[in-house]
């Protein structure tokens, strides 16, 4: 599988003791040190762990590319439940596994783990991020995701109306946690409508307290059969597949989740019934601008700026898409290439130390 992928390095962590069962690949290192999340889910195999770390390992080493940063892909995931697995020893043995790669790896945190976990991941390597506040780092990265996603979906709607404003659109948002519920707040004070749906009753009451005007569905499928011109993708990956786009009604998709399409061809089926996707890994990359920021020393106006930044980003794949007659998705792809081909190629020139 690693073949299909292309990646540098794959390796499977084990403590017995502590039950850790882990797995830490890393894609590409052409413009630096991998940097991504690591994801603590019930795998319902180790197969089918290995299968989700090398496609979001992929994904990182293009987020990382197209966020200018200096940073190449990885990402780890833990083979557990968070809420029954999770413990201190298992993080720490966790931390010496990062900590033996020597830094060819920076973690943070993801789906199932926060940032007081990367605090005690810390206390056994020094290539960590995504730390608590009090700890110097940057707290909750889903601050600057959410933000990013805002300014991809700015731009999607400059392209498509004429405008870098969501007033007055009606955005549907699959997922109010970590990410989703800070859109919706950024969505409603530039003027959105907004109508949502959760697997969690209590997510969705919490974004109802705040926002008493905003209206639930109780499913994705009716949610993407809702009169929205907006729809954002803000749960786990694979919304995007043959069924969802034949139903949709928006006419851009701009979300936070990873992984949105099912499968290759998705992005051609969207392009095809007029539907203006914003790459996810573009405009979720908020996030990764924020722990990476970390490495130098956190600074939030500095991290704010960069993850600024998705907005012209965004505007130049899809006039680059226009101009090549290829899907905005294809577009990224070979803008991120590109990036790391070209500066990539720079480690040859020999500094003579």
């Amino acid at each position: 599988m690693t073949e299909v992928f292309g990646h540098e390095q794959v390796v499977f962590c084990a403590d017995r003791q502590s039950g850790l069962r882990a797995i830490i690949a890393i894609h590409n290192t052409a413009l630096g040190p991998g940097l991504g999340g690591t994801r603590f889910y019930p795998y319902e195999s180790e197969q089918a762990a290995l299968a989700d770390v090398l496609n979001l390992s992929r994904g990182m080493a293009y987020k990382n590319a197209l966020a200018g940063l200096d940073l190449g892909g990885g990402k780890a995931v833990i083979i557990g439940d968070p809420a029954t697995d999770k413990s201190e020893a298992l993080l720490r043995a966790y931390g010496r596994f990062v900590e033996s790669l020597n830094g060819r790896y920076f973690t943070a945190c993801d789906v199932g783990t926060y940032s007081e976990d990367m605090d005690i991941v810390a206390r056994e390597s020094r290539f960590v991020t995504g730390r608590t506040i009090a700890n110097g780092g940057a707290g909750d990265s889903s601050i600057l995701t959410s933000f990013g996603v805002f300014q991809g979906m700015r731009a999607s709607a400059q392209h498509i109306h004429g405008r870098s404003t969501l007033h007055g659109l009606r955005v549907g948002v699959e997922g109010v946690g970590k990410v989703g519920h800070r859109l919706v707040d950024l969505l409603i004070e530039d003027g959105a409508s907004v109508v949502v749906c959760d697997v969690s009753e209590r997510a969705v009451d919490q974004v109802r307290q705040r926002h008493p005007q905003v209206e639930v569905v109780a499913s994705l499928a009716e949610l993407v059969a809702e009169e929205i011109d907006v729809f954002a993708p803000c749960a786990l990956g694979g919304s995007l597949d043959d069924t969802t786009v034949a139903t949709l009604r928006a006419r851009i998709v701009c979300g936070a989740a990873n992984n949105q399409l099912a499968h290759p061809g998705v992005e051609k089926q969207l392009e095809e019934r007029g539907i203006l996707y914003a790459p996810d890994y573009v405009v979720n990359s908020g996030g990764v601008i924020q722990v990476a920021d970390e490495i130098r020393g956190f600074n939030m106006e500095r991290a704010r700026a960069k993850a600024g930044q998705i907005y012209d980003t965004t505007l130049k794949i899809f006039a680059i898409a226009a101009e090549e007659g290829v899907p905005p998705a294809v577009a990224a792809d070979r803008l991120a290439e590109r990036r790391m081909s070209e500066v990539g190629r720079l480690k040859g020139i020999w500094l003579g130390h």
